[in-house]
């Protein structure tokens, strides 16, 4: 099983970019998915999480009103593809973000991650 990230880079604050995830191996149609970040020398930390069926979303403070998480069951063969808008960025979300699925996302215990993708903010 993977979740592969795609879609970080480098942007000026203010930006914006667009964060996805994909899985394979498995479909996660009937779980929740998130997003985590670490900064350097920071811990990981809890971004957003969207349940299974898109209904509930859930956001660290920092992020609420600029991030927007959102979900697809029906692309890649119904195995969801999870994605996070990121808007207005500021220099402190600098860091990596790793895509997350399965058993409990929103507590930090999900049973699968991704390998990160880079966001860097420069001010």
């Amino acid at each position: 099983v993977q979740l592969v990230e795609s879609g970080g880079g480098l942007v000026q604050a203010g930006g914006s970019l667009r964060l996805s995830c994909v899985p394979s191996g498995r479909t996660f149609s009937g779980d929740a998915m998130g997003w985590f970040r670490q900064a350097p020398g920071k811990e990981r930390e809890f971004v957003a999480a969207i349940s299974w069926s898109g209904g509930s979303t859930y956001y660290a403070d920092s992020v609420k009103g600029r991030f927007t998480i959102s979900r697809d069951n029906a692309l890649n063969n119904a195995k969801s593809t999870v994605y996070l808008q990121m808007n207005s960025l500021k220099a402190e979300d600098t860091a990596v973000y790793y895509c997350a699925a399965g058993g409990r996302v929103v507590a930090g215990a999900p049973d699968y991650w991704g390998q990160g993708t880079q966001v860097t903010v420069s001010s």
